[in-house]
């Protein structure tokens, strides 16, 4: 992904006299097929632009894919040199067929060019009998062989278990949001009409628009009998990786061949070995981007959790960011590097309390705090809700697996896996009669990890639901469903909200300060979440400021300000720009100031797994982060001026 796939420099490669003969057999010259790798890559309407030189085109075409150059020569003889495709199919049947020609030499390169170890693959060849006897039919039972070696090496019993931490880690944030039309009508047809015969299956993908190369990478990771649906998420993936790398505002990726060893005269084979080995490394470098992310306190539990001790009961806070009024800002915790040193730095230099509110329900979702509230006497929202997945949805234990290991779900996103990923899993698992092998194990938890799928039947797996969404989060029964908003804004607003009983957690410190109740000015307020909370401890709510842009969010708000029967003012306002100094004084005048200003401003730009647009706070939606801090400011100049706090 992401880089110029070309060789660097005018350098060849040489073909050995063997190769020489073949071609003269058929007429033409070796010079001819002297090529650049970049041309071996060239499209078949490029190769067919003029008649005097197109056959010796169309040879290196194929010949730079990796195909012998008589059994190029013979389906070109065949099929004519115009007809690219049949060409293609031709050799994809021949090459499927011809196990003689595969060396034992070739099938360990081809494994270790997928990552694995060459000691190990050697050892997995002589376990699963000699090549040349058996040929290239034994490839799948080698590749399956591995993928058990390296299942059982990366497993708990060697390895940290790989729990809802490490996974909301890498799925945190709004990252879902770029795969929400995963499921569209578009994108149905496509993947009802599969290749009719697994040797098909490069052909079919170069029918759908992808390069033969970008094709073949697909199914050398995914694996040669893997579904269309899933060799094209992975070509997406793929493609969006490389249009982020392409962009203006990031540096270049070093092209695959500019370490190339210039001196030495390989085959194209082996550059193309080597070409894949680097792009492996980079696709790696590229998914977990391990330089940008702020080490983050394990366990994460803030100043404390109230399943845990406290782990600090007093703080002192700068001189500047001391209240009334009390502020609390929110934002997601594995931002890219130096965001939350800039959040803390415009917010009074304020330590931040990074906590996960595993720790307070089951679902992950790691958040950093930046308050200046106090730390000391919090106690938590009762009952304390349920802490793990078979506690919140009792129903679901049933039909749990016992290689299933998972107890808490991950961070809860903004859209959900789709019936045809949960049609993919039952069919997976329903073709063993016991357990499945670890390799599918693996696949299954991964998927289901990734788009938090609860086991609700023999072998089958489904979305949570919207109303299990907003228990696990805090949220009174049907909250979203005011203004009769659809499903798919249900799980947009809930993916976006605060998580309630953390947050209540932090904000119980003022029932005892503030016991007439409190004006809020809520900055950001999506779904209402801090008012949701400061509801539930008891505090009473006198005039409320609501900011949100999204006119569903308020329709909910509105709706359960209604249903609680609130006895203050709920304000709503659309934009936070709008809220100027001229509007603020016109407000705090009218109900004497705010006692506490909240907000979490988006986070699209921040979250850990956005490799798309991934800007920190200068990115179009995050930069309103700026905005919670001039707004937090005026505030607090207009309280000390008019109200001698």
């Amino acid at each position: 992904m992401g880089g110029d796939s070309s060789c660097g420099g005018d350098e060849t490669f040489d073909w050995d006299s063997e190769d020489e003969r073949e071609i003269e057999n058929f007429g033409l010259s070796s010079s001819s097929l002297m090529i650049h790798p970049a041309e071996a890559m060239a499209t078949s309407r490029e190769a067919s632009s003029s008649a005097s030189s197109s056959g010796c085109k169309v040879i290196d075409k194929f010949v730079g894919m990796g195909f012998p150059v008589k059994m190029v020569a013979e389906a070109i003889q065949e099929n004519g040199e115009e007809n690219t495709d049949l060409i293609l199919e031709k050799l994809l049947k021949c090459s499927a067929n011809s196990s003689a020609s595969s060396s034992g030499s070739k099938i360990i390169d081809q494994f270790v060019g997928m990552g694995f170890d060459a000691q190990l693959v050697d050892k997995v060849i002589q376990e699963n009998g000699n090549i040349q006897e058996n040929g290239e039919g034994n490839t799948d039972s080698i590749l399956e062989t591995l993928l058990t070696y390296s299942v059982i090496k990366n497993s708990p019993e060697e390895q940290p278990g790989v729990d809802s931490d490490q996974w909301s880690s890498e799925y945190d944030g709004n990252f879902l949001d770029e795969f929400s039309d995963i499921d569209s009508s578009e994108n149905e047809e496509i993947f009802k009409s599969e290749p009719d015969e697994e040797g098909s299956t490069l052909l079919f993908l170069a029918k759908m628009g992808y390069t033969v190369e970008e094709a073949s990478i697909a199914l050398e990771r995914c694996g040669s009998h893997a579904p269309i649906a899933e060799l094209t998420d992975f070509l997406c993936a793929a493609q969006m990786a490389k249009a982020a790398d392409a962009s203006e505002d990031k540096p270049r990726i070093k092209r695959f061949d500019d370490d190339y060893p210039k001196h030495k005269k390989r085959s194209l084979y082996e550059y193309d070995m080597w070409k894949k080995r680097k792009q492996m490394k980079l696709e790696k470098k590229l998914l977990h981007g391990d330089d940008e992310m702020l080490r983050l306190p394990n366990p994460m539990i803030g100043f404390g959790v109230p399943t845990e001790p406290p782990v600090l009961t007093h703080r002192t806070l700068p001189e500047a960011a001391n209240g009334p009024p009390y502020f609390y800002y929110e934002n997601v915790a594995l931002a890219p590097k130096g965001v939350w040193q800039t959040i803390s730095r415009f917010l009074y230099d304020v330590e931040p309390e990074f906590v996960d509110s595993k720790h307070f329900c089951a679902a992950a979702r790691k958040r950093g705090y930046v308050h200046n509230l106090p730390i000391r006497n919090r106690f938590p929202l009762l009952p304390l809700p349920p802490h793990t997945i078979n506690e919140a949805l009792p129903l679901t234990k049933r039909w749990w697996p016992s290689w299933d290991p998972r107890t808490k779900l991950n961070c809860l996103q903004t859209c959900v896996g789709s019936a045809k990923l949960t049609e993919r899993i039952r069919k997976a698992v329903e073709s063993y009669e016991d357990e499945p092998p670890l390799s599918v194990q693996k696949y299954v938890l991964d998927e289901c990890r990734k788009w938090n799928l609860v086991w609700v039947g023999r072998n089958k797996v489904a979305p949570l639901e919207p109303d299990e969404v907003e228990m696990l989060l805090g949220f009174p029964r049907n909250h979203t469903r005011g203004g009769g908003i659809s499903r798919t804004d249900r799980y947009k607003s809930l993916g976006n909200s605060f998580q309630v009983d953390t947050v209540a957690y932090h904000l119980s410190v003022l029932k005892d300060l503030f016991p007439g109740g409190i004006n809020l000015l809520s900055l950001f307020s999506g779904i209402g979440g801090a008012e949701v909370a400061l509801h539930r401890l008891g505090i009473r709510l006198k005039n409320v400021v609501s900011v949100e842009i999204s006119e569903v969010n308020r329709n909910i708000v509105r709706c359960w300000w209604e249903q609680t029967n609130q006895t203050g003012t709920l304000i709503d306002i659309a934009d936070v720009q709008d809220l100027n100094a001229e509007r603020l004084e016109q407000l705090m005048k009218s109900f004497g100031g705010f006692d506490l200003v909240v907000g979490g401003s988006p986070c699209n730009n921040l979250a850990g797994s956005n490799r798309h647009h991934r800007d920190g706070l200068e990115g179009k939606e995050s930069s309103l982060f700026f905005d919670y801090c001039r707004i937090l400011d005026l505030v607090k100049c207009m309280m000390t001026r008019d109200y001698n706090v």
